[in-house]
């Protein structure tokens, strides 16, 4: 075997060694106290959103006398003002904000990822991905929802570019930090000096160990976007009823907080177990073997 041969199968054994590191890494953050908690409240809240139209066939709009009436067997959280379960409503919501992290953030991923790595191909387009990024973050995340939704509409859509934009700089930025630790490189180096092109060396090189740090981010941005979609739905510029989402419900049942105050605190206690479940998740991701 030549020299030049060591050098091009460098690289895929690099990979290889380094994608089974991240999986091990992963497969013990889910092992761990954290990662199993996150897991198991991740999983039942999934779960039941997406079983809410068997588990509920009279959908989230079925209406009753029993208007907002207390905590009962067939209705957890009562009823709102016009006796609708607010349980159903609050599992349908979680549906509506599970769907909207599922689109906004993979995309914010890859989009932010590849807009960060720009520089590995052209050092100008990479600056200027950076600036646009460093604008993006200009931007409270409330701000921002409020702009998008105002220009293309209150709704699923606003929320899911939204989350979408908010979301990018913080993929971008890793990116771009993963791009710099590793253009230096030995079989970085090595490639190129075999001729293997810009774009090929970004791909087949440097993008494989984004991953890691892309995984762990994702599970962030799934909170940071139940987040945002809650504030914007609060305000009237999310989700539009009688839809319902969590926010939606937390704006709606502010109102009658003294006659059925579990119209409020049944969301919120779903919205506080959905962000805890991914932020346990994401904790145990990113936290290093051997801390406590």
């Amino acid at each position: 075997m030549t020299a030049t041969d060591t050098m091009a199968k460098a690289p895929s054994a690099t990979h290889r060694s380094g994608f089974r590191a991240v999986a091990q890494r992963y497969t013990t953050a889910f092992r761990s106290p954290r990662g199993v908690l996150g897991g198991l409240i991740v999983l039942l809240l999934v779960t039941l959103a997406l079983a809410a139209p068997l588990l509920f066939p009279g959908g989230y709009d079925q209406q009753s006398r029993d208007a907002l009436a207390g905590p009962s067997l067939a209705a957890p959280f009562g009823t709102d003002e016009v006796g609708r379960n607010v349980f159903v409503r609050s599992i349908f919501g979680a549906r509506t904000d599970l769907s909207l992290v599922a689109i906004a953030v993979p995309v914010a991923a890859i989009i932010g990822t590849l807009l960060g790595l720009l520089g590995a191909v052209s050092r100008p387009l990479g600056s200027l991905a950076q600036r646009l990024l460093d604008l993006i973050m200009g931007f409270p995340s409330l701000i921002l929802g409020i702009c998008v939704a105002l220009v293309i509409g209150p709704g699923w859509s606003a929320l899911v570019i939204a989350m979408t934009i908010y979301a990018l700089p913080a993929f971008g930025r890793l990116a771009r930090a993963t791009l710099l630790a590793q253009e230096h490189r030995d079989y970085v180096l090595a490639a190129r000096m075999l001729g293997v092109g810009k774009g090929r060396v970004m791909m087949r090189h440097i993008l494989p160990h984004t991953v890691d740090t892309m995984i762990a981010q994702m599970v962030v941005a799934v909170t940071a976007s139940i987040f945002l979609e809650s504030s914007l739905s609060i305000v009237g510029l999310g989700v539009q009823p009688p839809e319902p989402s969590l926010g939606v419900l937390l704006n709606s049942g502010a109102r009658y907080m003294e006659q059925q105050p579990w119209y409020v605190l049944g969301p919120a206690a779903l919205l506080f177990l959905l962000v805890l479940g991914f932020s346990l998740i994401a904790d145990a991701i990113t936290r290093k073997e051997g801390r406590p």
